[in-house]
């Protein structure tokens, strides 16, 4: 019999929380600032709060992000957990989906209390609270740490939690750029501006400084690059022999999606990654406009925001995912 799912208040979340529990935070594999900044501002939130608080995750901290865990917590992976940690709570943040955890789910699904997220559509697997009109989990995470504060649950918020939270809000917003940005974004971060973090180094290190790896695999992307309806559609694409070839990590991909979405005139970018020697690629979208790149990634089992949206898809080759892909926006496009 399957578990009956409870739509969770933010009060309710808030009492939730408040409990003193050693607590587990899911975050969802190939994390990006939001999911690294977002699970780590619960944990420094929950441990001010008195409980004791890990970061777990199917993949390791980012390299790229480590400015972040520094001093926080040296490895996301499950095997980093304290022996003597004895859990009490499992939460989530910033994941849609069971699939979203990988093999963290099989760990830990039956165990989750409860998911916080801000994605549009997704697959609750546990008690939810879900705020779809949040840029990122992040400005989720700074209402809870306010509301904590005005409750008394904590005394004041750590400076190191409003860096974390403006890390992950600034990740997701493309550095307040994107469309999911509202005037409650800017609010947050001006509260968290209050703080003195220095926000320009968080931004340069999130968006300005790249290693050679990653601009490596943006020249590789970019000499892949095809266009297609008119020059509304790009494409890149990064193969698993690619890969090997530069000597490259999967998180030295996530950037490849910009590639195609700095071409003038483009209104949706795609990008297609082979991770691995199998035949499943990574599909990773972005819109400029009114195509919801949602229901495209929909269609292959996917989801994500309206401009914002991936997906897997199985097939037998890189250009054949393309046609595949390109298809489906096209009738968005029209």
């Amino acid at each position: 019999m399957s578990k009956i799912l409870q739509k969770l208040s933010f009060d309710e979340v808030c009492d939730r929380l408040s409990e003193k529990k050693n607590t587990i935070i899911l975050f969802h594999v190939r994390p990006d600032g939001d999911a690294v900044g977002s699970a780590l501002a619960m944990k420094l939130l929950l441990e001010a709060s008195g409980s004791s608080a890990w970061c777990v995750c199917g993949n390791e901290f980012p390299q790229r992000l480590a400015f972040l865990n520094d001093g926080i917590q040296k490895s996301s992976l499950a095997e980093s957990i304290p022996d003597s940690f004895e859990i009490e709570r499992v939460i989530s943040v910033d994941t849609a989906s069971s699939s979203q955890l990988g093999e963290m789910y099989e760990i830990f699904g039956d165990k989750i209390d409860f998911m916080i997220d801000h994605h549009a559509k997704g697959e609750p697997y546990a008690d939810y609270y879900v705020a779809q009109d949040a840029a990122a989990a992040g400005e989720i995470v700074f209402d809870i740490s306010r509301e904590m504060l005005k409750r008394g649950t904590i005394k004041e918020i750590p400076e190191r939690l409003d860096f974390c939270l403006y890390a992950a809000i600034s990740s997701d917003t493309g550095c307040f750029k994107y469309s999911n940005v509202t005037p409650k974004t800017h609010i947050c971060s001006a509260e968290i501006l209050k703080s003195g973090i220095d926000t320009a180094q968080i931004n340069r290190l999130l968006f300005d400084s790249k290693s050679m790896e990653v601009l490596a695999v943006e020249k590789a992307g970019f000499d892949t690059l095809k266009m297609f309806h008119n020059g509304k559609i790009a494409v890149v694409f990064f193969t698993y022999q690619m890969k090997q070839k530069l000597g490259v990590l999967d998180e030295h991909l996530e950037t490849l999606i910009d590639v195609a979405r700095s071409v003038e005139g483009v209104d949706v970018a795609v990008a297609i990654r082979q991770p691995g020697p199998e035949k499943t690629f990574r599909v990773s979208t972005r819109s400029s406009n009114a195509v919801d790149v949602s229901a495209v990634c929909s269609y292959f089992g996917g989801g994500g925001h309206v401009r914002a949206a991936g997906c897997t898809i199985v097939a037998d080759s890189i250009e054949h995912v393309a046609d595949l892909v390109v298809t489906e926006v096209e009738k968005q496009i029209f």
